[in-house]
């Protein structure tokens, strides 16, 4: 029956991978270019996921590590002539340093005080940045030179200016993403996190790490997190203070508990949807965002765990 379930999970996942690479033959440019921004910040919000809803430490700072792989990268090429797969790199690596210093010290706390210390530092980061406003030109940001649209890699000439190229790359690291938390969400370490969400004191009694394990988790929720960072800057060409506010921190929650907090696919399938229900009713309505709050309500109302959540509980209790 285990295995059965695997072949099922496995199947899924291939099954929403080869759907988003065959849709981008008949999406209009718009929707092409809109899904390619929704795969990267659902990027984001799967790392977020990973800290979340898998180990149970609500963050409202995270907004610091997608700017930190924003910054990152986008500084890297403006100011040198490093290259785009160095600068991309380089993002990940200050993601996933910043997310080591800010866990060595915020997971001193638990519950609602770790949520304020992160929502602290998230700010602090954003000040950083407005602080430095001649290197990092603060809310009006850096627009990337022509020298970061494009480069070689293994023999491939690589044009972010391309649509198509672009959708593919978001769409890969994506597939990476998923493979990665598919893994370490579904073996022992997985196993350990949810026992630490459910209860930590216990876990403890059984000999684990409980603070290693969850430093452990928010260091990959952070880099994860950065990657998305770091690839929407060097995609889209543009790198701003706004990146690092808490509206963005906020945005990974929603997108989380909307799809399914604790469910792989979940983040993915609240980041569609929180877009397009945003982008739809903008289109009729100037109050697009009380729209979208009751469009929420109703949704959380009926779908209590998120909506792969609730669809977990009630009918497919395989769902990852």
């Amino acid at each position: 029956m285990r295995s059965e379930n695997t072949i099922r999970v496995i199947a899924l996942h291939v099954g929403v991978l080869a759907a988003l690479f065959l849709v981008q033959f008949v999406l209009p440019d718009y929707h092409h270019l809109a899904l390619t921004r929704v795969m990267l910040l659902a990027i984001y919000a799967m790392g977020y996921n990973m800290l979340f809803g898998y180990t149970g430490l609500l963050s409202l700072g995270h907004a610091m590590f997608f700017a930190a792989g924003l910054y990152g990268a986008g500084m890297t090429a403006y100011y040198t002539d490093l290259g785009v797969p160095l600068a991309f790199v380089i993002g990940i690596i200050c993601g996933a340093a910043l997310s080591l210093v800010i866990g060595v010290i915020a997971l001193r706390t638990t519950g609602v005080a770790f949520m304020i210390v992160t929502m602290m530092f998230g700010q602090v980061a954003y000040l950083t940045i407005t602080y430095f406003t001649d290197y990092t030109r603060g809310e009006e940001g850096l627009t990337m030179p022509t020298s970061a649209r494009s480069f070689d890699l293994l023999g491939l000439h690589v044009d972010l200016t391309n649509a198509v190229q672009r959708y593919n790359l978001a769409l890969g690291l994506l597939a990476l993403t998923l493979l990665v938390i598919f893994v370490v969400v579904r073996g022992p370490i997985g196993r350990v996190l949810i026992a630490i969400r459910e209860n930590e004191t216990r876990t403890l009694m059984l000999g684990f790490d409980t603070f290693r394990m969850k430093l452990g988790a928010l260091v990959l929720s952070g880099t994860i997190s950065a990657m998305a960072g770091a690839a929407y800057g060097l995609m889209f060409a543009y790198v701003g203070a706004t990146f690092a506010t808490i509206q963005y921190s906020i945005e990974a929650l929603l997108f989380t508990l909307l799809g399914g907090a604790g469910t792989i696919l979940g983040p993915l399938l609240g980041s569609i949807l929180m877009f397009y229900i945003i982008d739809i009713t903008s289109e009729y309505t100037q109050a697009y965002l009380l729209v979208t709050g009751v469009a929420l309500v109703v949704l959380v109302l009926f779908f209590p765990k998120g909506i792969l959540g609730t669809i977990r509980e009630r009918w497919l209790s395989w769902l990852p």
